[in-house]
């Protein structure tokens, strides 16, 4: 049904173009400052909500700093002119459902970036939806993100494609047959990772030893690694924020378990290696992002960012970055900033050229890409040969 409904908003968009292009006529959403058609700027307010303050505030800085880069190059070729609009979730659902609410409710927004965790989008998504508000996810990687509904999207490669990866690299390499599991239970996005992480396994004929579960905040694992330590597994296997997943590593090397991690997508911020260390070393990850890639397009996105922010950009201002890219892409296709036409332009984005790489979305709004399978070594993110 959401490919069809998508196939029938597109073609419907399509008409709408091709009647304003005989015409010579522009069209306006209601109380938006947008200008349409005929080679003229394309004007939107797009609203962005954010893990901007609190425990996962690296992940706000680093999608800030992304959008707020690419933001800078699109208003100066003169296509596309963009005003983002910056609101704060905090990590909570409940403010990040506010904020989401007070975009929506804004004529002149006419889509939304974030937020930033899935447990976030899982409340926003579907208000965003049933108000016909395009909104796209650069960080939200649970299961069935895009299937909220038809005028949800996201740019971040799903942990079902991206934890596989990452395990089947690991399994090969160290021939591992026995397994540990950790993960934390109290968050959607660390109970998805886990969820493909187990489905993994199994398919894959591992023998999982234990499982061990945690809560946000949490300081002491101590209980869970002697545990999973007596066991003498081949990999850890685990779902955790960066604060966590962190503070999980450091404490299991000066426990004296040595085994590589393989981590879900939370694990993907140099904030794991900036907090744990040493003891960084030795986590497998996959992810769509490889700022080392010889590519000129992530040469020159790495060196403004680290000339705007003094470091290094991490996944998850690649993939904000590259959002914001895909969402002028559809407001300049879509010929003016309306919602629907917006949510139709999505739609079709094809082969999109990005720095992450050759991104499409399929039929539901989810990510056609392959990820680069990363590991920490000597305190870096070095590809895993």
């Amino acid at each position: 049904m959401k490919g069809l409904f998508k196939k029938l908003v597109g073609l419907t968009a399509l008409s709408s173009l091709l009647v304003l292009s005989a015409c010579g006529g522009t069209g306006e959403q209601a109380g938006s400052d947008s200008e349409g058609g005929n080679g003229e700027v394309v004007k939107a307010d797009v609203g962005v909500v954010s893990f901007i303050t609190g425990s996962g505030a690296a992940y706000g800085e680093a999608i800030t700093g992304g959008l707020k880069l690419a933001q800078e190059e699109i208003n100066a070729k003169g296509e596309v002119e963009i005003n983002l609009i910056f609101e704060d979730s905090a990590g909570k659902q409940d403010q990040a459902l506010t904020a989401a609410q007070k975009l929506i409710n804004s004529d002149n927004v006419t889509a939304i970036i974030g937020p930033t965790l899935s447990t976030e989008m899982n409340v926003v998504g579907p208000e965003a939806d049933l108000s016909g508000v395009p909104i796209i996810g650069t960080s939200t990687t649970a299961e069935g993100i895009p299937q909220i509904g038809d005028y949800v999207f996201r740019n971040s490669i799903p942990e079902a494609l991206a934890i596989p990866a990452s395990m089947e690299k690991a399994v090969e390499k160290y021939d591992a047959k026995k397994v540990a599991l950790m993960y934390g239970n109290d968050d959607v996005f660390t109970k998805s990772g886990f969820d493909t992480m187990k489905k993994t396994a199994e398919e894959m004929g591992l023998e999982i030893l234990t499982i061990e579960t945690f809560q946000k905040g949490q300081s002491d694992y101590n209980a869970q690694l002697t545990k999973i330590k007596n066991y003498n597994p081949d990999l850890i296997l685990a779902s955790a924020l960066y604060n966590e997943g962190a503070v999980i590593m450091d404490q299991a090397r000066k426990m004296g378990i040595d085994v590589p991690f393989v981590g879900g997508n939370g694990f993907n911020s140099p904030e794991v290696i900036k907090i744990a260390g040493d003891s960084s070393n030795g986590l497998i990850v996959a992810t769509p992002w490889y700022g080392e890639k010889d590519d000129p397009k992530v040469q020159e996105f790495v060196k403004k960012f680290e000339d705007e922010h003094g470091k290094t950009p991490d996944q998850f201002a690649a993939q904000a970055y590259d959002a914001l890219y895909i969402l002028a892409n559809a407001l300049k296709n879509a010929g003016e900033a309306d919602r629907d036409k917006v949510r139709a332009a999505l739609a079709e984005t094809k082969d999109f050229e990005g720095i992450l790489g050759n991104f499409s979305f399929d039929e539901e709004g989810d990510v056609l890409m392959d990820p680069t399978v990363l590991v920490i070594e000597d305190g870096a993110f070095k590809v895993f040969e």
